[in-house]
């Protein structure tokens, strides 16, 4: 899946594609670009995937090669699930079909796919106990959308991988990866990158109580399902978009100031 096969395909043209998918691919660049100020990238490596609005049957990824901190809407890949390169130029990352494909194609609720190497939570991957502890307001709100893959295959090269990682995500939005780092899926952009920022952020300071050696203040399981009914159940106030818009919109205006230029 690495290099692009068959007949030629030109740079992306914007004139084929509707207003929704233009804000899509907009977005997109624009998690990227924040995962690197937010110090949640691997340089190159990596993958955000988008399912293609308005299609049941590809989605958008950066090339292999490009800097998370200069992607451009532009420069986005429309790949299909079969690995066919649609639109765009540059290499698909092997790994990124692999893993990405299978679980849009068979969970196609989850529009946005986010697999990263994040420092904290993947510290949490290299422990014998992996598991996002109850020991914080954060941690309760998570908990419930987490699915554990404990058995660590090795590199993501076959298709395979990504049918097995999506039976083990099942109806969760979060798959914490044994050895590896994670996967966060979300409805839209905003969803994904709110809940892969939130996780980062329970995972540092689990880390941090854990550098204590002071023993971990847990709470009860009926506390942690209280707190997640809540989140997921009350608006944060009425007659205002939900909290991860507004977190993204904010996070876009910290991009046009400190990095712009991801819409083009």
């Amino acid at each position: 899946m690495n290099a692009v096969t068959g007949k030629p395909v030109p740079a992306h043209d914007p004139s084929f594609e509707t207003a929704e998918q233009r804000q899509a691919r907009v977005d997109l660049a624009a998690a990227q670009r924040l995962a690197v100020i937010q110090e949640m990238s691997e340089g190159i490596y990596n993958h955000f995937t988008l399912a293609v609005p308005g299609h049941d049957d590809r989605f958008y990824v950066s090339p292999l090669g490009l800097h998370w901190s200069e992607i451009k809407a532009g420069d986005l890949l429309t790949v299909d699930y079969d690995g066919r390169l649609l639109d765009g130029k540059g290499p698909l990352q092997r790994s990124a079909f692999c893993i990405h494909a299978p679980i849009h194609r068979r969970k196609p609720q989850h529009a946005a796919l986010f697999h990263t190497h994040m420092p904290y939570t993947s510290a949490l991957t290299r422990l014998q106990d992996q598991r996002l502890l109850p020991i914080g307001h954060t941690e309760a709100q998570l908990i419930a959308e987490i699915a554990y893959d404990d058995d660590y295959t090795g590199l993501a090269r076959d298709p395979a991988e990504g049918e097995r990682l999506a039976d083990i995500l099942g109806d969760k939005t979060i798959l914490i990866m044994a050895h590896h780092g994670v996967l966060v899926a979300g409805r839209t952009v905003s969803e994904a990158y709110d809940r892969l920022y939130t996780l980062e952020r329970a995972a540092r300071v689990q880390i941090f109580a854990q550098w204590t050696g002071k023993p971990l203040r847990e709470l009860p399981a009926e506390m942690v399902a209280h707190v997640h009914a809540t989140i997921t159940g009350t608006p944060l106030a009425p007659g205002v978009p939900s909290g991860h818009e507004l977190h993204f919109g904010a996070l876009k205006r910290l991009l046009d100031r400190q990095n712009p230029g991801y819409r083009e």
